[in-house]
């Protein structure tokens, strides 16, 4: 672990889970953050009582709660039943969340999401294409869950012109305030795991001659010009990002995962540096997260990936969370050795709504169900897991 020698006070600081963490305005008790996680509880994209006990099931004082996923538009969906932020009707509702949340000490972020060509007609406005990128669909292994439990494939998806692009942004904007009218701390802007933003940056993905493609500096673009104007519309101490620069989640590929990431973080170090102000946060998501799972990679390659997120971490100017495939042990590894500020965790927080208190105890964890991690039931598999003494 990190051991800082504080002279003036004769102690010494350990950095680890359980140690305090300045974010910003907020003092946080601990480095233990719950993960954005798609829950799929919402019922019409409505947040619920269920979500409300979901939240404040995993709500300490002094923690932090980053949302699930949660929609910016009509044109966001790709999942059944997740909560949107575009609404009057669902900005009341997440306020009774938020309170919730806020009345138990803690600090809660929403997730700003647009799957982009994740999704199929289904869960677009009359039946219409998705938006993206480009006008190349997934491959045939994704599939999407749809309302009534089939699977479905994606429709394929039609590119963005610029003029609809720059009405997206506006989506993003709009969204932010709507998520500060509803009383949430901050919002973070999903760049991540293969939807609309990263379909911009993977040049694996991003076929457009544009000024959105080719080039480093046009694929970031338009992830620069949302930071900029949720930025602007709600600043920026309020506001964080989350990427995925070497995960290939729902065809994600970059030919140069390592330059894609350093180049999204030299954009925006130069934006701090242009507002004269901090970003809440950089989110960065471990490799070796994938579909099915966290895969146990060869020495090698995991060596690699370590090595990545640990120039992403060394070249970003501000706080940095990781997530992706933690265990307590892990956790404290990687803050001891300063390789994040705070850890995210994701699984083991749905099957232990007091993780917390149960990593401080050294606890046995509750094990997690795969097969309602979707589900919509109010109850099963999302707030019926046991609290320590209740087993």
């Amino acid at each position: 672990m990190v051991v800082a020698s504080n002279m003036a006070m004769g102690v010494k600081c350990v950095t680890d889970l359980f140690s305090p963490y300045q974010l910003g305005k907020f003092n946080l008790s601990h480095r233990i953050v719950l993960a954005p996680m798609t829950r799929c509880r919402a019922i019409n994209e409505i947040p619920n009582e269920a979500l409300l006990k979901y939240y404040t099931q995993r709500s300490t004082p002094g923690g932090l709660l980053i949302t699930e996923g949660t929609l910016i538009s009509q044109t966001a969906a790709g999942f059944a039943h997740c909560p949107g932020i575009y609404t009057d009707q669902q900005v009341q509702e997440w306020t009774k969340v938020v309170d919730s949340v806020h009345a138990k000490g803690a600090i809660i972020i929403c997730q700003l999401w647009h799957v982009g060509r994740v999704s199929n007609q289904g869960y677009q406005y009359e039946g219409g294409a998705p938006i993206s990128s480009t006008n190349k669909g997934l491959t045939d292994r994704w599939r999407i869950l749809m309302p009534d439990g089939s699977h479905e494939k994606c429709t394929p998806p039609r590119a963005l012109t610029k003029p609809q692009i720059l009405e997206v942004v506006q989506d993003y904007r709009q969204a932010a305030l709507n998520a500060i009218r509803a009383g949430f701390d901050g919002v973070e802007i999903h760049g991540a795991h293969g939807y609309l933003i990263d379909q911009f940056l993977k040049d694996e993905i991003n076929d457009r001659t544009d000024e959105y493609g080719g080039s480093l500096e046009n694929r970031t673009r338009f992830l620069t010009q949302v930071v900029q104007s949720v930025v602007e519309a709600i600043g920026a101490e309020n506001v964080a990002v989350r990427i995925s620069p070497a995960i290939d989640h729902f065809d994600a590929l970059d030919s140069n995962p390592l330059e894609l990431g350093l180049a999204v973080v030299d954009r925006l170090n130069k934006l701090q540096t242009e507002l004269g102000s901090k970003l809440a946060y950089l989110h960065v998501t471990q490799p070796r997260f994938t579909a099915q799972g966290v895969v146990d990679k060869p020495a090698e390659e995991a060596k690699a990936d370590a090595k990545l997120l640990r120039k992403l971490r060394d070249a970003f100017e501000g706080s940095f969370v990781s997530s992706g495939g933690y265990t307590k042990e892990l956790g404290m590894q990687d803050l001891g050795q300063g390789d994040a500020d705070l850890v995210a965790f994701g699984r083991l927080f749905i099957s232990n709504p007091d993780l917390v208190d149960r990593f401080k105890v050294n606890a046995p964890l509750n094990k997690y169900d795969r097969t309602t991690f979707y589900t919509h039931d109010p109850v099963l598999g999302y707030t019926d897991y046991p609290f320590l003494g209740e087993e």
